[in-house]
């Protein structure tokens, strides 16, 4: 029993520090956010009635609401899918050993080091419709210049393509230390007996970074859904609401519209449909996951 309660003092000691701060940063925020979104607020965010659920049932009758919430389905799936692939074909073809191929490795990770509003200035610069070099580059096939963030169908798309750029370098890193990871001899076999590329990557690559794909593919999608900087920068949730996601709405309701009561519903819908995702992504990957 002494040593059982030694080992308690051990462990409350080296994890005290970490369960503070996971409690005021993290799960304190969050069960006060569930307790406000039971609350009808003033403007100063103080709760004055309450009002159950019908903060949720207001959000869900909004078509504001609606269509940022379908916004933000697009996105992820314009997102995810862009950053994963990118990042693992860049990470193949620099996975090998060749003179310089460190330049093209710091290249291509680089955009994990810039901060999201140093990119985003860096898209606005792209996308302006009259200087940008987009439509520049367009012009020279005799293109019509596009409105990449003023126009609704293009907004979110570009927005997409940002972020998988802003994105990519973190799942670059990921795949390129996932590749370099496995067996050299086996993928020197495979190259001797004069196996394709692409047979390589689907019957051998593939499944070895399974473990690897659920964990960038998960990560991913969390940071689709919580891309906030970018449209803040880029388009403001416009135009026509076109690019205004379940994040961003969050934050209008909260710091614009001063309605913390709403906000609060909104960003446990968030929250939710996070989680159901996670848990989705977890069951099926069971059996497509294998751990060496």
């Amino acid at each position: 029993m002494k040593i059982k309660n030694k080992d308690l003092k051990q462990a409350t000691l080296f994890l005290g520090p970490s369960l503070i701060l996971f409690g005021l940063f993290v799960f304190y925020p969050m069960i006060k956010t569930i307790y406000t979104s039971l609350f009808l607020t003033n403007t100063a965010g103080i709760n004055i009635s309450f009002v159950g659920l019908e903060n949720y049932f207001t959000a869900f009758s909004s078509s504001v609401f609606k269509s940022g919430f379908l916004a933000t389905i697009f996105f992820v799936l314009l997102t995810v899918p862009l950053t994963i692939f990118f990042g693992f074909i860049l990470a193949y073809l620099t996975s090998t050993k060749m003179k310089g191929i460190g330049i093209f490795r710091l290249i291509f990770s680089s955009t994990m080091g810039i901060s999201v509003a140093a990119s985003s200035i860096f898209w606005l610069f792209l996308f302006n419709p009259i200087n940008g070099y987009l439509n520049k580059f367009l012009g020279l096939f005799n293109i019509a210049p596009i409105g990449w963030l003023t126009d609704p169908k293009w907004a979110i798309i570009s927005l997409a393509i940002a972020t998988t750029w802003m994105n990519s370098g973190f799942a670059y890193i990921i795949f390129l230390g996932g590749i370099q990871s496995l067996d050299n001899s086996l993928l020197e076999a495979a190259a001797i007996q004069g196996v394709k590329p692409l047979y390589l990557i689907r019957k051998v690559i593939l499944p070895l970074l399974s473990p690897t794909f659920y964990f960038v593919t998960t990560v991913s999608i969390i940071q689709a859904f919580q891309a906030f900087g970018q449209i803040d920068m880029l388009t403001k949730g416009g135009p026509n609401n076109a690019t205004n996601t379940l994040v961003y709405q969050v934050y209008q309701d909260a710091f614009i519209n001063l309605n913390s009561g709403r906000a609060s519903a909104e960003a446990v819908v968030l929250f939710i449909v996070i989680l159901i995702i996670t848990l989705i992504q977890t069951k099926f990957s069971e059996s497509k996951v294998h751990y060496q």
